[in-house]
């Protein structure tokens, strides 16, 4: 008696479960029973069409990153370096608690829970957020060539500022905060780059 074909299905639409597996349990803590499951398919064919755990994961990486560079891309392209701030942190205050995602981050909820033996996923992780500040640096550059950037901050000290805050905006999502909640830390962070400008025009 033949064996019956494997069962088809979606690749794009299983690989989002996927992603939202790793997203609320991060890399180490998601088993294969809970991506099979959520994928709707089973082991051989995860293998055969994902390759292996770590495999899955960068490739849902990729598709997290991809869904965020037009709004990064969006962000960076902001006339002024206020606009850019505002853009980026409201949409993050959005996106963080976004109902039908898990909340917070995937990049920084996976590198909350990822140790030793996830080494090469922690360094990922590292290289696609330090990725992020260094395209915030070089658009800090930029302004501060154009004279729209406090001259007594240095770019880069001022994009690891931001990161941290939207990293800090992450887990407060994870922790329960409300889209209200991490607005206000926006308009905190909006205010005193405002007065760092104040203070630049008045020297």
């Amino acid at each position: 008696m033949k064996a019956g074909r494997p069962k088809e299905f979606d690749i794009e639409k299983a690989l989002n479960s996927a992603l939202k597996v790793f997203w609320s349990k991060g890399y180490e803590a998601a088993s294969l029973q809970d991506l099979t499951s959520a994928m709707g398919i089973n082991r051989p064919s995860l293998y055969a069409t994902y390759g292996n755990k770590e495999e899955l994961f960068r490739k849902a990486l990729d598709c997290y990153f991809n869904n965020r560079k037009a709004v990064i891309d969006n962000a960076l392209n902001q006339p002024t370096t206020y606009k850019v701030i505002e853009c980026l942190l409201y949409e993050f205050a959005e996106s963080n608690v976004a109902s039908n995602n898990p909340p917070g981050c995937l990049v920084v909820q996976s590198a909350l829970v990822s140790g030793e033996k996830a080494d090469c996923i922690r360094k990922e992780l590292i290289s696609r957020r330090l990725s992020i500040e260094k395209a915030l640096c070089d658009r800090f550059e930029q302004a501060k060539n154009e004279g729209d950037f406090p001259e007594t901050i240095e770019p880069v000290d001022f994009a690891r500022y931001i990161a941290t805050i939207s990293q800090g905006m992450s887990i407060q999502a994870a922790n329960g905060a409300s889209s209200e909640q991490l607005r206000k830390i926006v308009e905190i962070v909006l205010k005193q780059f405002s007065s760092f400008l104040l203070a630049k025009s008045n020297e």
